[in-house]
């Protein structure tokens, strides 16, 4: 085997089709066009991404608002080690603003777990991930 007698394998490469090359070939008159109509005309087949022909398109029919959660500017995360710290086991919502590990900005609070918790808490009123749910409980503690 040499390099220059390298090449590639039969049917990997196909010639490109030649259109608009008289009525013998298949693809004449036309090219395969079809008649008439927007996709028939020279450089005018390309519309712009989004158009649909006129009608109002997608993206000015959605709210501006998009897909950002309307929520999460309310709600605090709060990280899960950060609890052991605080010295009570039953803590509400009172207790993490009175503790400062919530803004006073904030309308409820959400416990995600980031590091380990050893002591049994109680949480009430409080949203919780299902992971720092699953340390609360392996603690001792219990979610209401």
């Amino acid at each position: 085997m040499r390099l220059n007698t390298l090449k590639p394998a039969d049917g990997a490469r196909t010639e490109r089709t030649r259109v608009g090359r008289g009525i013998g070939s298949g693809l004449g008159k036309t090219a395969g066009r079809g008649h008439k109509g927007q996709y028939a005309r020279t450089g005018k087949g390309k519309v712009k991404p989004g158009f649909e022909g006129g009608q109002m398109p997608m993206q000015r029919r959605l709210p501006k608002i998009g897909f950002r959660s309307r929520m999460a500017k309310d709600t605090a995360d709060v990280l899960l080690y950060k609890l052991e710290q605080l010295g009570t086991d039953s803590i509400d919502f009172a207790a993490l603003r009175a503790a400062k590990l919530v803004p006073a900005t904030a309308k409820q609070a959400k416990v995600v777990k980031k590091g380990e918790i050893s002591r049994a808490i109680t949480l009430t009123g409080i949203l919780v991930t299902a992971g720092a749910k699953a340390a609360i409980e392996a603690a001792g503690g219990r979610v209401e």
